[in-house]
C-alpha cells in the first residue's frame, strides 16, 4: 500500500503536489465515475473506463485518486449533495425531517447502484458530515446523543428499506421481460393451488382486493414517511415537539 493509499482521501490534496501540471481534477473524476454508474452499473465505473470518458491515461488518474474504495467515498459524497435542505433547521422538526426523507428518497432513486455497493469501510466526506449536522441538529430537543443517533437512523433506515423494495421489485419485473400484467398471468395458476388449499386466507385477501386501487410506490412511501414520523414524535419531549 502507498503511502497516499494509507491516508484518508479527504486528507489529501484535489490535485497532485508534484509531477506534471494537473490536466483534470477529482470533481471531474468523481462527476464521470457516477455518470457511468448512473446509466450502467457501478462496475461500469472502472478507472480504465473514467479514463477513456475523460480522455487521460487509466494509471494517470491514480495520482488524483489512489484506490477503488477512494473512488466510491467520493461517489457516495457527491451523490449525497445533492440532497437539498436549509442551511439551518426551520424549528419544525417534522417538516424538517420529512424533508430529508423525501431527499434521501430522490437521491438514492437516482442513484440506485448505492444501495448495493460494498464499502471499503466508514468514512465521512464533507457532504455526509453536513447533513448528520443538520439532521442531528434538528433532533437536538433536550434527549441524550444516543437517541439523537438512533431516531436519525430510523428516519434513514425507513427511507433506505422503502427505494430498496422498489428498485429491487422494478429490476426484478424488469429482468424477466414481462410487463405486469404478462408477470401476473404467468403467477396466477400457481397462486390459484395455494388459494384452492385454504391455508392462506391473507394471500386471498390480496387478490380478491387485487381489483380495487392501490396506493402506488409514491403513497405507500408518503404514509411509512409519515408513521415513521408519528414513531419519532412519540420519542420526543412532548411539551414541545409531540404537536
Amino acid at each position: 500500500m502507498t503511502e497516499a493509499e494509507n491516508v484518508n482521501i479527504w486528507l489529501l490534496p484535489d490535485r497532485p503536489a508534484r509531477g506534471p501540471k494537473p490536466a483534470y481534477s477529482r470533481a471531474q473524476i468523481t462527476e464521470t465515475a457516477v455518470r457511468l454508474a448512473d446509466a450502467e452499473g457501478i462496475e461500469a465505473a472502472s478507472m480504465r473506463r473514467i479514463a477513456a470518458e475523460i480522455g487521460a491515461g487509466a494509471m494517470s488518474l491514480y495520482r488524483y485518486v489512489p484506490s477503488r474504495d477512494d473512488l466510491i467515498e467520493l461517489m457516495i459524497d457527491h451523490t449525497v449533495g445533492e440532497i437539498e435542505y436549509p442551511e439551518r433547521p426551520t424549528g419544525d422538526w417534522r417538516h424538517d425531517l420529512a424533508l430529508l426523507g423525501h431527499g434521501w428518497r430522490a437521491m438514492w432513486r437516482r442513484h440506485s447502484w448505492l444501495l448495493f455497493i460494498r464499502r471499503g469501510g466508514p468514512s465521512f466526506g464533507p457532504n455526509q458530515i453536513r447533513i448528520m449536522e443538520f439532521t442531528f441538529s434538528v433532533l437536538d430537543v433536550g434527549i441524550p446523543i444516543d437517541e439523537i443517533l438512533s431516531l436519525s437512523g430510523l428516519l434513514t433506515g425507513y427511507v433506505e428499506s422503502a427505494v430498496r423494495g422498489e428498485v429491487g421489485w422494478r429490476e426484478q419485473l424488469e429482468s424477466t421481460g414481462m410487463s405486469m400484467q404478462e408477470w401476473t398471468a404467468k403467477s396466477h395458476p400457481l397462486v390459484r393451488q395455494f388459494l384452492e388449499s385454504g391455508d392462506y386466507p391473507m394471500l386471498e385477501r390480496v387478490v380478491r382486493d387485487a381489483r380495487q386501487p392501490h396506493m402506488d410506490f409514491d403513497a405507500r412511501f408518503r404514509y411509512g414517511l409519515d408513521r415513521t414520523l408519528d414513531w419519532i414524535a412519540g420519542a420526543l419531549p412532548p411539551d414541545r415537539f409531540n404537536g
